[in-house]
């Protein structure tokens, strides 16, 4: 009996993962999940990766931004822009995206019985605050000075650059992810419980 009810959890998590996967792939093959702010994309695209991490566990979570950095990688080399070269190092396109699942459900796991309301936003602001420092601080790491002469600017301002980007990008993108993390997690809890 209890093989089965495990059987069922695992099947229930796959099909979740499928499910927001396309979701992430609809939002980037449709351009729904990308705004331009030049000279990057910001991105909405890692809020399924939140949601799964919430609702089903760390390991749905990673799976879906697993997925979400391949796509990221997918469109850096079929609609490239100027600075796309930094999404095809996997280490920048899929590693932060499945720290986004981690980070995410740790977050929510640690505060969610004092908080449950308040721990999903948290947790999303997490979520997407992993993504944006991890993004912008590998790039930092692996292509400062390509970046510089990708955008046109002064190599020694790379950092100040990476910085404003991720404040005018990362703030907002925190800020839309908890508006839509919050209810939708919340309805799915109460359809679950």
């Amino acid at each position: 009996m209890e093989r089965k009810t495990t059987m069922t959890m695992s099947i229930r998590k796959l099909v979740v993962t499928g499910m927001l996967t396309g979701i992430t792939l609809f939002l980037g093959l449709t351009g729904l999940g990308f705004i331009n702010i030049p000279p990057v994309k910001a991105t909405i695209m890692h809020v399924p990766v939140i949601i799964g991490a919430i609702v089903e566990g760390p390991v749905v979570g990673a799976a879906v931004g697993f997925c979400f950095g391949l796509f990221s990688m997918y469109q850096a080399f079929t609609a490239p822009t100027p600075t796309s070269f930094i999404f095809w190092n996997p280490i920048i396109a899929i590693l932060p995206r499945i720290l986004i699942g981690l980070f995410s459900y740790y977050a929510y796991a640690s505060i969610r019985k004092k908080f449950p309301k308040t721990g999903i936003g948290v947790a999303a602001v997490i979520g997407t605050l992993t993504n944006t420092i991890f993004v912008l601080g590998l790039t930092y790491v692996f292509y400062a000075s390509k970046f510089a002469q990708a955008i046109g600017i002064n190599p020694s301002t790379v950092g100040k650059a990476l910085f404003t980007i991720g404040l005018s990008n990362g703030i907002p993108e925190a800020l839309v992810s908890a508006i839509i993390a919050v209810p939708v997690i919340s309805i799915l809890n109460k359809i679950r419980s």
